[in-house]
């Protein structure tokens, strides 16, 4: 069985994050969770209605961000990838700077030490010269930076629409092919 390692910031975009723990369930994957505690608070604006508790119950583990000695802190934890779903501007910093003071930030680092997939999606704009430096110095690392902007060539009907292409999107990367989204089929 596959482990993914998932982080929620506390950037806005709490619903990409939900989604995609929703849409694991459906893999044989076991799921990590960790989240920043801005991203509870977050919650509350942008969620569905569902409590921390129950957005936390999506995930098979989900571990304190203040614990760094936490399984997935570590290189001999074997997991496939990491998505941090959403990004905060501040994480983006914190990991182009090399700063493991928590384990988002922790874990996301080994994954790019161990040479695993770390995909970060985030979600601000506009984009200041400052998070665009951010994202090319973590690019240049390994990362896969996947900024949270829906296609419009699916026509989507629905915020959820919108939402199910980012996270369809992320499932890619990750190798997990779902059809929440519509893809593009070429014009003629």
């Amino acid at each position: 069985m596959d482990r993914v390692v998932v982080g929620i910031t506390g950037a806005s975009g709490i619903p990409y994050g939900v989604r995609l723990l929703e849409i694991l369930k459906e893999f044989d994957v076991e799921v990590h969770l960790t989240c920043s505690p801005s991203a509870e608070l977050v919650n509350k604006h942008e969620g569905d209605g569902r409590s921390w508790k129950e957005v936390l119950a999506l995930a098979d583990v989900v571990h304190e961000n203040g614990n760094l000695a936490a399984s997935i802190a570590s290189g001999s934890f074997k997991a496939k990838a990491m998505a941090i779903v959403p990004c905060s501007g501040t994480t983006l910093g914190k990991l182009a700077a090399g700063i493991s003071d928590n384990l988002v930030t922790r874990a996301a680092l080994v994954m790019l030490k161990e040479k695993r997939q770390l995909i970060l999606v985030p979600r601000e704009t506009p984009l200041s010269s400052i998070y665009i430096d951010n994202m090319a110095k973590l690019s240049n690392a390994g990362a896969i930076i996947a900024p949270a902007s829906p296609a419009f060539y699916n026509k989507p009907k629905t915020l959820d629409d919108n939402i199910n292409f980012i996270v369809g999107r992320v499932l890619d990367l990750l190798g997990y092919d779902s059809d929440i989204f519509s893809r593009w089929e070429g014009s003629e």
